[in-house]
């Protein structure tokens, strides 16, 4: 029998993900030339070679990639069945990892960590903010329990749980306050901010403005709704931001929101979760306690 160890395991994993000795090393807290020892190791219980070593790069081998693809399975099994312990014991407690897309994680998080601290005392919260289809990666991956994000995701695997809406909120330059409000027809000709590839947020105002994602047009993109709404204020074009951000990003910038004509756009703030996770009930709890931290921190009437 081969004596393999979760130690080969995790260490395996984490040069898979990041494609690269020195970040995998990082992740794992080790150093690289450890790191290097114990995956030479790893190929020798094996008898089989894992990686193809460059000057610059790493690549699997296609058993690599199949060894990858099994050794990411039975962690997230090993991941569930410290979680089917702890949902048998009591409230929730120990390591919660929660991911939160960038268009949340700065108005809703504070008040999810204050709320769920609170509420679990012993509970270890790592929360991590990162794109839609990067947190759902991780999420299928067993390295994340659970994520907030604008619903529909559409993955199969997954629990999807609705918790609130919000609208979508326009900022202009402070001298077009009194002016009409664009309807999407206007405002697709206007000079539009958006976020930069990536961002499912940046979709959603597409779509409202009826945009095709490839159509060429001169966009001006930002990577955060901070740097979109200072370059509203320094005079560059409009944009869309959510409500719950309104508060916090128009209070440094010179700028004029309002609420867009009927029918306005809204997202789906939801919490999601794989299907077979151990604590899908004790995520349900907190999926409340989001909600609610969503629902108090709404925009003040625009």
């Amino acid at each position: 029998m081969i004596s393999l160890s979760m130690r080969h395991l995790r260490y395996f994993d984490a040069l898979a993900r990041h494609g690269h000795f020195g970040r995998a090393a990082e992740d794992c807290a080790i150093s690289q030339p450890a790191l290097s020892l114990q995956i030479k190791e790893l190929e020798d219980l094996l008898g089989a070679t894992l990686v193809e070593r460059g000057a610059r790069q790493i690549r699997l081998t296609p058993l690599g990639e199949d060894f990858a693809q099994r050794v990411r399975e039975i962690l997230r099994s090993v991941d569930e069945l410290g979680d089917l312990a702890r949902a048998s014991v009591g409230p929730l407690a120990g390591r919660l990892r929660i991911g939160v897309i960038p268009t949340v994680a700065p108005y809703l998080l504070p008040r999810v960590i204050k709320a769920l601290a609170a509420r679990y005392p012993d509970l270890d919260l790592r929360p991590r903010e990162t794109v839609t289809q990067v947190l759902i990666d991780d999420l299928l991956n067993g390295r994340l329990d659970t994520a907030i994000v604008a619903l529909p995701v559409s993955e199969p695997a997954l629990t999807e749980q609705p918790l609130f809406d919000e609208e979508f909120i326009l900022v202009r330059p402070p001298e077009d306050a009194g002016k009409p409000v664009p309807n999407p027809e206007t405002l697709r000709e206007m000079r539009l901010l958006l976020l930069e590839e990536g961002h499912c947020f940046r979709d959603q105002a597409l779509s409202f403005c009826m945009l095709s994602p490839s159509a060429p047009r001169d966009l001006m993109e930002g990577s955060s709704l901070s740097t979109l709404v200072q370059m509203v204020g320094a005079g560059i074009g409009v944009t869309l931001i959510p409500e719950m951000a309104v508060a916090v990003e128009t209070r440094s910038a010179q700028v004029s929101v309002a609420r867009l004509p009927q029918p306005r756009p809204l997202r789906t703030i939801g919490m999601v979760w794989r299907k077979t996770s151990p604590l899908a009930g004790q995520l349900a709890q907190v999926a409340e306690i989001v909600r609610q931290a969503g629902l108090a921190g709404r925009a003040a009437p625009v």
